[in-house]
């Protein structure tokens, strides 16, 4: 029998990076994650309540992580995600991102202070691969240009 670790035991620099694994490639599942790796309030509390499944490499051994996004209507109903409305805003564009679920940038806007609000923006510039696209120059070649709006320095 393999007994998969939970993420509350893990440490949360691994947890991300783990979520992080799981979503490289797809840009919006990447913004997801960074998103709230960046805020910094949800990886550790949605590991808490169950909500992040972590899985071992057969071989190898690392690990990949994934947030369970079908269970955060639940989660949020029986107190196990107690946030403020600027911190549900956040979740919310990282459940629209990751999981496809309807939010209202109306809505959510209103809630966010600057911080949140940049990150917001480098999440949704992320999710449109702005980080990837390329311009032509002159000479036939192209370059990279620079994301269009910049994920924050962690320290």
């Amino acid at each position: 029998m393999i007994i998969e670790p939970m993420a509350a035991d893990l440490d949360l620099d691994e947890v991300e990076v783990a979520l992080l694994r799981a979503a490289v490639g797809d840009y919006a599942a990447e913004a997801a994650v960074l998103l709230l790796a960046n805020d910094g309030y949800w990886p550790a509390l949605l590991g808490v309540a169950g909500m992040v499944t972590v899985e071992t490499e057969a071989v190898g051994g690392q690990l990949w992580a994934r947030i369970e996004w079908a269970e955060l209507d639940a989660a949020l109903a029986d107190g196990r995600l107690p946030a403020s409305r600027e911190e549900l805003g956040v979740l919310r564009v990282a459940a629209s991102l990751a999981d496809g679920r309807p939010v209202d940038l109306a809505d959510v806007a209103v809630t966010l202070d600057r911080r949140t609000l940049g990150l917001v923006l480098a999440a949704l510039a992320h999710a449109a691969g702005t980080h990837e696209h390329r311009a032509p120059v002159p000479n036939g070649s192209d370059v990279r240009l620079e994301p269009l709006f910049r994920w924050p320095t962690r320290h």
